[in-house]
């Protein structure tokens, strides 16, 4: 396997763990800069402080999600990039349609 990609360096470097906090938090950090960009929140606030139990929460269920699909770890950050930047409201929306869409 070609280990050459962006994910397969950070993880040789800084080890699984910690590539998967450094993909959430990016996540995060990408909602909260589209949020500054449209005036909802200063970049520099409290509500950046936040965004840390989030982007740790977010990791988790990314990593389990992930583990149930048997994606490997260049995948598994992805998916975890993806949970954060949506963040709870956005998994719990998606939850919903994914388990409302079973029902006739």
């Amino acid at each position: 396997m070609d280990e050459s990609g962006l994910i397969d360096w950070m993880t040789n470097i800084l080890g699984g763990a910690a590539t998967t906090l450094v993909g959430a938090t990016i996540g995060r950090l990408m909602w909260h800069s589209g949020e500054v960009r449209k005036g909802q929140r200063r970049f520099f606030g409290p509500e950046l402080l936040w965004e840390i139990p989030v982007a740790i929460g977010m990791a988790i269920i990314g990593e389990a999600i992930a583990s149930y699909m048997g994606a490997g770890p260049t995948v598994t950050t992805g998916i975890v990039a993806l949970a954060a930047y949506i963040g709870p409201r956005g998994a719990e929306v998606l939850l919903t349609k994914w388990l409302l869409r079973a029902k006739p």
